[in-house]
């Protein structure tokens, strides 16, 4: 009895912690980069979206962004098309544009407005394309054409906030228009920046299937838990920073460089890894944030 009871009283002492941060952010946009294992594992995939309700319940405005390539490549296995990458960049042709768009703003898209509305939330899918949201131009990587890949030159919040208004989670895939209507795929991380950006969220969050940034990649024991604009460039050009962390933890140093209020690079598979991050005092993964540390 007196055990249960400790239970009980451990489970009061959770809550009354996490009240203050629940009171210090109610009201805040968080954009949250949707990727990794918490897209394919239906485990995790429901924890995380539990989270997203949660956030949502005690007042926060949550944004998803999400991928899909994965997805995406299964469906071009399925057609017999060969999926090829340049510069870590979809090589995106006509016929892979119609897979990637019938996947990203459908398949996965709708799934992902399900599962929320079937804990309670309402979402809304989106593309950039809807209310011409999301501008681009084309992308030529080092002067080679790989197809329709944009990158985003102009970001309209105009039907994102007017969902947040009412009460909506907006849930968007990452495909835009240019300035003559031409669809083009972007590059997920490169779409929640830019939104967060955009619409000055409180925190942009990115889910991946690492710790977080650490100093020495093999050993999960060496995690950074906070980065600073100065910080950052010393494991730049100490060489720390390598492979797909680079575009990522420069799109971080540009959201909190512009307008957002800091940025946090978390492990999805952690389960309940945004309450562990928004609520508790120690949190988890790394934080990328504007001012000094010291």
């Amino acid at each position: 009895m007196q055990q249960e009871f400790t239970k009980e009283i451990n489970k009061a002492e959770i809550l009354v912690e996490a009240l203050g941060y629940m009171q210090k952010y109610e009201g805040d946009i968080v954009v949250i980069k949707y990727g990794g294992s918490a897209m394919t594992n239906e485990i995790i995939k429901k924890s995380v979206l539990k989270d997203i309700a949660v956030l949502k319940s005690v007042g926060l405005k949550p944004i998803i962004v999400h991928g899909g390539g994965k997805d995406i490549n299964r469906m071009l296995d399925r057609v017999q098309i060969k999926s090829e990458f340049e510069n870590g960049l979809r090589v995106t042709d006509c016929d892979t544009l119609e897979i990637a768009e019938m996947v990203l703003s459908g398949k996965v898209n709708k799934g992902l407005v399900t599962h929320l509305e079937q804990i309670g939330t309402h979402a809304v899918g989106l593309s950039g394309k809807d209310g011409n949201m999301i501008t681009v131009e084309k992308v030529m990587p080092q002067g080679e054409d790989i197809g329709y890949v944009g990158k985003i030159t102009k970001v309209d919040t105009t039907l994102i906030n007017a969902l947040l208004e009412q009460g909506y989670t907006p849930i968007i895939s990452t495909i835009g228009l240019d300035e003559k209507y031409h669809a083009y795929n972007i590059n997920a991380d490169d779409v929640a920046t830019a939104i967060a950006r955009a619409v000055k969220a409180s925190k942009l969050v990115f889910l991946t299937d690492i710790e977080g940034v650490l100093q020495d990649p093999n050993n999960p024991n060496t995690l950074i838990s906070k980065i600073d604009t100065a910080s950052a460039k010393e494991l730049f050009e100490n060489g720390v920073i390598t492979g797909g962390m680079i575009p990522k933890l420069k799109n971080c140093l540009a959201a909190v460089q512009n307008d957002v209020s800091r940025v946090h690079i978390l492990d999805g598979r952690v389960a309940h890894c945004l309450l562990l991050e928004f609520f508790t005092e120690k949190g988890i993964g790394t934080a990328i944030l504007k001012e000094p540390l010291f």
